[in-house]
């Protein structure tokens, strides 16, 4: 049992954690552009931008199970399955890039317009205002965001044991649901716990740090 819940423990940090950096990958341009492209932004582009606020939008719609089954053969084309914890890495990038591009799109809104205007009266161009002002501006939101994505990718990788997607949800399902073995399933309850707890804990703790404000 202990070997068990180790391996589950493993499976759901290692899908974790891997979701979370390739949603970040895609979600992260998304949420950049979104701002920059905005009849606000430093570049209105209307039609892009309402390309792909839509396409966000339309993802982020869709529950994750329902996600999950829809992009099945779009999983096995990418890893040659749909069992496992590797498998279960692709809905959940899919589902959540859309959600992170709109955490980023988020953080970036919150910095101070006139640190903006500064800038481009000082002659920066798109890019440099978006690597040198948006980003680190934003960056106490953007890790407090981070942090947020990081617990709910974990919760559905939870949900994911529903389908054999691994993890500790996958321990629950099976003890819990088909065995009706409560004491091992209160147990994997415990530990999710415990693991949004510490993620919480150090997202605040490196938000804090980065946090110009508060120095």
């Amino acid at each position: 049992m202990a070997e068990m819940i180790m391996d589950g423990i493993l499976e759901t940090l290692y899908m974790t954690i891997v979701s979370t950096m390739l949603a970040y990958v895609f979600g992260l341009p998304l949420g950049v552009l979104l701002v920059v492209s905005d009849k606000n932004g430093i570049k209105p582009m209307p039609t892009i931008n309402f390309i792909i606020s839509f396409i966000v939008n339309v993802f982020r719609s869709i529950p994750f199970l329902i996600l999950l089954v829809a992009i099945i053969p779009f999983t096995r084309f990418i890893v040659g399955t749909i069992l496992g914890s590797t498998a279960t890495i692709v809905p959940l990038t899919v589902a959540a890039a859309p959600f992170v591009a709109r955490l980023v799109e988020t953080s970036l809104n919150e910095v101070d317009s006139g640190v903006v205007e500064a800038a481009e009266s000082m002659g920066a161009g798109t890019w440099q205002i978006i690597r040198k002002v948006l980003i680190p501006e934003a960056k106490p939101s953007l890790i407090n965001n981070a942090t947020v994505a990081t617990i709910t990718i974990l919760g559905y990788s939870a949900m994911a044991g529903f389908t054999g997607g691994g993890g500790l949800g996958d321990i629950a399902t099976r003890y819990g649901l088909y065995k009706f073995d409560t004491g091992t399933m209160w147990l994997v309850v415990v530990i999710i716990v415990v693991i949004v707890q510490t993620m919480q804990e150090i997202g605040l703790r490196i938000s804090k740090v980065t946090d110009n404000r508060m120095r």
